[in-house]
């Protein structure tokens, strides 16, 4: 049974949630601190948010981002800050590990770092570093904490057993269990909306828009490299430059780095050599942009999603923006669907890699459960965020199939649901699987007593 969109039980969902320990930060410091690469994708992206007040007291802006910066200097060229409610101050963004490494880099001496008007940095020293330019111009300095960030590149979640919550969920009508799933899933719909509009705010309709799909076409494995290939070849970019698009990805990935042609097929040795003399007139100017090729997971991907297989995907998607933007406009998961069939490459339609034999049969560059994903995480969340009717928008998401589950989606369910034979059914829509989700994150992930405090079972009997 599919419920009515209202803002009632997405309320009572978040009232549900603020009655417990959910907070913005887990309970649980991640194991790793992310790299400086993917620090400044999420900088970019604007997730650390837009405004700040530093160690000095100084209340800072951020009026934009900029642009990746492809030449040496500064992370990101052409931003723009306010300090203290001034006038909008334009210059260079630096973002570093630690704030030492302002000297450490050079940066102090080096005219390329002149027109710098904030530092950020991760690690602050135990003894005190000032940024200064050549010119011995002071830059406003600016702590950010990753441990402040709300969703993670790569998140692993370990399987578990079920949970204190499976019991009165095992006696409970399934139109009481599906009024819980479908609350939590608008809450999670709204949030998620709420941050596209903060995107959009950030980078423009178009450009956000494009940086989230090319993050969804990386999975989980590969999000970061594909939010840096949007970042730092723009939509716009790609476009002004369509006969070298394809090309220019391609070479912004590291994936062109070989020039000798003996190590490819000869069904692939044209192609290869069609991105080579399209890519290589720009060498000079985009070399700084090449992504490293240890940020590249390979061994978990399935062959159809190889990264190759996807950034060619991206390339045809900004080739054919125009007619995606008309399929856009319908607000139509259906029209969606049928843009995201009509996307082919005469090469990737039979390859699986640069290196791999041909395929004797066609197959698709997104398949039905990726555009699945992306109509999930970015297309309704997308216009959701340009106020498009919630109610119609919930009518349609809530009927979307999942064509695929994964790992966290199922631990969820073994937690909440156990051994119950309603369990599977349960997974059998989008929205329910992204329910689990937001049950699990706000739930099981902020308890550390082994079910034994977990407030849920008691909070889902008030509301049943």
């Amino acid at each position: 049974m599919i419920s009515a969109f209202s803002a009632e039980p997405t309320t009572r969902y978040a009232q549900m949630r603020g009655a417990t320990r959910v907070c913005e930060r887990a309970l649980f410091l991640p194991l790793r601190m992310p790299n400086e690469l993917e620090l400044q994708a999420r900088w970019f992206a604007g997730d650390f948010g837009k405004q700040f007040v530093n160690s000095a007291g100084d209340k800072i802006d951020i009026i934009q981002f900029g642009t990746w910066n492809r030449e040496a200097g500064p992370d990101f060229r052409d931003a723009a800050i306010s300090i203290n409610a001034s006038e909008p101050i334009r210059g260079s963004i630096e973002f570093d590990l630690a704030d030492r490494n302002w000297e450490g880099h050079g940066h102090a001496t080096n005219p390329a770092f002149e027109d710098t008007v904030l530092h950020v940095f991760v690690e602050k020293s135990e003894r005190e570093f000032f940024t200064r330019t050549k010119s011995n111009r002071e830059v406003r300095q600016l702590q950010v904490d990753p441990n402040a960030l709300t969703e993670s590149f790569s998140t692993t979640v370990p399987l578990a057993r079920p949970g204190r919550c499976q019991a009165p969920l095992r006696d409970a009508p399934e139109e009481r269990i599906g009024n819980i799933l479908h609350a939590a899933a608008q809450f999670r719909w709204r949030h998620k909306a709420a941050l596209t509009r903060l995107k959009i705010d950030n980078h423009g309709r178009d450009e956000a828009l494009f940086q989230e799909i090319a993050a969804a076409l990386g999975y989980k494995q590969n999000k970061l490299p594909f939010t840096l290939l949007a970042q730092r070849l723009p939509l716009k970019f790609l476009r002004d430059n369509i006969d070298n698009s394809e090309a220019l990805l391609f070479g912004i990935a590291g994936f062109l780095q070989t020039t000798d042609l003996d190590v490819y097929k000869r069904s692939t040795r044209e192609y290869v050599r069609h991105l080579w003399d399209h890519c290589w007139p720009h060498r000079d100017g985009l070399a700084r942009l090449v992504l490293p090729a240890k940020i590249w997971r390979f061994s978990s991907s399935r062959p159809l999603n190889h990264p190759q297989r996807r950034v060619a995907a991206l390339a045809a998607l900004a080739r054919d923006w125009r007619s995606f933007q008309r399929a856009l406009s319908k607000r139509s998961a259906t029209a969606a669907k049928d843009f995201f069939s009509t996307i082919d490459h005469p090469f990737w339609k039979f390859h699986y890699t640069l290196i791999a034999p041909a395929s004797s049969k066609p197959m698709a560059l997104i398949g039905e459960s990726r555009v699945a994903d992306i109509l999930a995480n970015v297309l309704f969340p997308f216009w959701s965020a340009e106020n498009v009717d919630a109610a119609v928008l919930w009518s349609d998401y809530a009927q979307l199939p999942a064509r695929l589950t994964n790992r966290r989606v199922e631990t969820a369910a073994i937690r909440l649901f156990g051994n119950d034979p309603r369990r599977g059914q349960f997974l059998k829509t989008v929205a329910n699987q992204q329910a689990l989700l937001q049950i699990y994150e706000d739930f099981c992930m902020q308890d550390n007593s082994d079910f034994a405090q977990c407030p849920f079972p008691e909070q889902m009997a008030k509301w049943m």
